[in-house]
């Protein structure tokens, strides 16, 4: 029986563009968009309810490693075995990635979701200058620096008229930025070079990172708020207990959607995916509550989006002229895993993800 489409029919998907001929990662494409828009404004949810920013991510680290190991034990997946050969190596990366999760949530304890979304659209900014000054990458182009200003005009727009502008909220979205571009620049390049595979990797940042959390709860005084919380158990009620366990839910399952689709689709297609999943964030968060910027804000907060795909498709074409020429044949293709190779861009994707 002939198919009900024609030959090399395409559909676009949250920005990505399938062919009806393989639609195999249609449900990986559809599975990261969701969790990838749903899990900030999820997590913002939880510490609401649950303003407890150590414990909450210590149950995400412990739900995303009993499910490795569950999994791995039912041959579902396979991930590498702990070895303290390897967890002395990866320790730096694993407290980095630690530091990104914790200023992540208790930036959102403070501030709306779209501040959140500012800092993290702004993180080529510091990027592009950490290159340059640590990894002797040449200076941004022109058009690249354009780009770079278009997503500084965004954010200090969105900063001067922030209605919710709090020190406290903007220290913490600071020293978030601050981690989150230490690990695009240094622990990108430190976890690549162990030979782990991608669900080891997953294993390995939250059986660290979960180590950590009571060192960290003594360090910070969150000892005491966490003591509260768990001698405060019988007094949980479901408003609080479930959206904790959709966070956990949807921090594991973005670790399963993005490293999936991540393979499903080329990396320019799973660039546009994490785009659009910030508009999708931007538009449910305004639908739902009112716990976001005004007009303006939302505004300058677009404005910083467009500069971040602006800096996105200027590595893309600096990429493209340095790679051999393509056919107008080639280059006429959707954008499916056979016709791209990784560019090294940073993607959405984080275990995790609450960033």
């Amino acid at each position: 029986m002939a198919p009900w489409y024609k030959e090399n029919t395409t559909v676009n998907c949250f920005g990505v563009t399938l062919n009806l001929g393989d639609l195999t990662a249609l449900p990986l494409v559809v599975g990261y968009a969701l969790c990838s828009s749903l899990l900030a404004i999820i997590n913002k949810y939880a510490i609401d309810v649950f303003p407890f920013p150590s414990l909450l991510t210590a149950l995400q680290y412990l739900t995303c490693v009993v499910a490795v190991v569950g999994l791995g034990q039912m041959k579902a997946l396979e991930h590498d075995a702990i070895q303290w050969s390897m967890v002395k190596k990866f320790l730096p990366a694993a407290f980095v990635f630690y530091m990104a999760i914790f200023t992540n949530t208790t930036l959102l304890k403070y501030a709306n979701v779209d501040t959140f979304i500012v800092f993290r659209s702004s993180t080529p900014l510091l990027v592009a200058i950490a290159d340059y000054l640590f990894r002797k990458q040449p200076w941004p182009g022109p058009y690249t620096f354009g780009a770079l200003f278009v997503i500084l005009a965004g954010a200090v727009g969105y900063v001067v008229t922030d209605s919710q502008f709090t020190v406290r909220a903007y220290t913490w979205a600071f020293a978030y930025l601050f981690t989150i571009t230490l690990e695009m620049v240094y622990i990108k390049h430190i976890v690549s070079s162990l030979g782990l595979n991608t669900w080891g990797f997953v294993l390995y940042n939250n059986f660290l990172s979960l180590l950590m959390a009571p060192f960290f709860w003594m360090i910070t005084g969150e000892f005491q708020d966490t003591l509260l919380a768990t001698t405060a158990v019988g007094d949980w009620k479901f408003g609080v207990v479930f959206p904790v366990l959709l966070s956990c839910a949807f921090g594991l399952a973005i670790s399963f959607f993005g490293f999936a689709c991540r393979k499903a689709i080329s990396a320019t297609a799973f660039t546009v995916l994490g785009v659009t999943n910030k508009l999708l964030t931007v538009v449910i968060n305004v639908m739902i509550w009112d716990k976001h910027a005004s007009s303006f804000g939302v505004l300058c907060l677009l404005v910083t989006i467009i500069g971040g795909v602006m800096y996105q498709q200027s590595n893309v074409k600096q990429n493209f002229r340095t790679a051999p020429a393509s056919t107008d044949e080639e280059e006429a293709k959707p954008l499916t895993p056979a016709n791209e190779v990784d560019d090294g861009q940073d993607s959405e994707l984080k275990p995790l993800n609450v960033k």
